[in-house]
């Protein structure tokens, strides 16, 4: 599952560099970095994370949005946090069905601009995380569903997460938890594919589309071992966390 990110400034500013929207981006360093949690070197959905997200009603203008989707129906910030930590991922395959993300899956999506994510690899008992980017360190488009929450306070919560898929060749190498049936990816977008999904609403042609990306998806990805992200070795939130780390006693 993808919830471990690495998302610099630059890759959060993709879309307004892409179009050269220079007044946007002087906007979106002056106004809405300082409400994010940017940049951010490794973190894990379970923080929940204030990032950047490029939503299908804001298409050019990003929003300030935090990991782990919280439907409008939630009733109660309690239900809200029960909720929150089982929403950091949804599985492309039953969007359209699960109560949690039917309506998103419809009308709101929205996409993260990421550098890379990390994985854990399963060998002889033990772990070992890696690092996965593009080839070329570019910047990943991934699709992801929002949701705006309105508390009890009167207080908006906009909320997110990400869409997997199941893995390609590369990422089953890596993805091979015993927990799981099958290796799982964020689901990646071709500069193509970005305009669709935030736009294409039909469900049965964003289906055949999630499945063509899968089989199609021409992104060429790289990967290596990194220092530990969890327990007494983790380094914290620091640049060094995607230096590459040798375990001799890994054989990958």
């Amino acid at each position: 599952m993808c919830y471990d990110i690495k998302a610099s400034l630059e890759a959060q500013l993709t879309r307004a560099t892409r179009e050269q929207d220079y007044q946007a981006i002087d906007e979106i360093l002056e106004k809405l970095i300082p409400l994010t949690d940017l940049p951010i070197h490794h973190t894990s959905g379970f923080n929940h994370p204030e990032v950047l997200i490029y939503t299908d009603r804001s298409p050019e203008f990003p929003e300030v949005a935090t990991s782990g989707l919280v439907p409008h129906w939630v009733q109660s910030e309690q239900q809200q946090k029960k909720l929150w930590n089982a929403t950091l991922n949804a599985r492309s395959e039953t969007i359209f069905e699960k109560p949690s993300y039917k309506e998103a899956a419809n009308n709101n999506r929205c996409i993260l601009y990421i550098d890379g994510f990390y994985e854990h690899h399963h060998y002889e008992g033990k772990t070992y995380p890696f690092y996965i980017h593009r080839k070329g360190k570019k910047p990943m488009a991934i699709a992801g569903l929002w949701s705006d929450w309105h508390n009890d306070e009167g207080g908006i919560l906009t909320s997110f997460t990400i869409v997997t898929a199941k893995g390609n060749s590369f990422m089953t190498k890596i993805h091979n938890s015993p927990k799981l049936k099958e290796a799982r990816m964020p689901l990646l977008l071709t500069l193509e594919a970005e305009e669709y999904w935030l736009n294409q609403k039909e469900s049965n042609q964003t289906q055949i589309i999630i499945e063509e990306l899968l089989t199609n998806n021409n992104i060429e990805l790289e990967s290596h071992t990194v220092s530990r992200l969890r327990g007494k070795e983790y380094i914290g939130n620091v640049e060094q966390i995607t230096n590459p780390i040798a375990y001799k006693e890994l054989i990958f």
